[in-house]
């Protein structure tokens, strides 16, 4: 013998409130901007070391230099 509440198996009753309950966890975004926001900065502190080291690099430095110098050179 099968317990019913009146509109349903407990069974049914208990996969519907599953499903609700994943779904609200799937939707749910609190938290979720602070750890966007973490992983964000972090990209962003590991890409300008990059380009850091490759801005500071001799043969970067030689090149902005000489492009500067033939900018200031040149006559209007």
């Amino acid at each position: 013998m099968s317990e019913t509440d009146g509109t349903g198996s407990v069974a049914a009753r208990w996969i519907s409130e599953i499903r609700v309950g994943a779904t609200r966890l799937m939707t749910d975004d609190r938290g979720m901007s602070t750890a966007e926001y973490a992983i964000g900065t972090i990209a962003a502190a590991a890409f300008g070391a990059v380009l850091y080291s490759v801005v500071t690099g001799g043969s970067i430095v030689d090149a902005l230099t000489s492009i500067i110098d033939r900018a200031l050179q040149t006559s209007v």
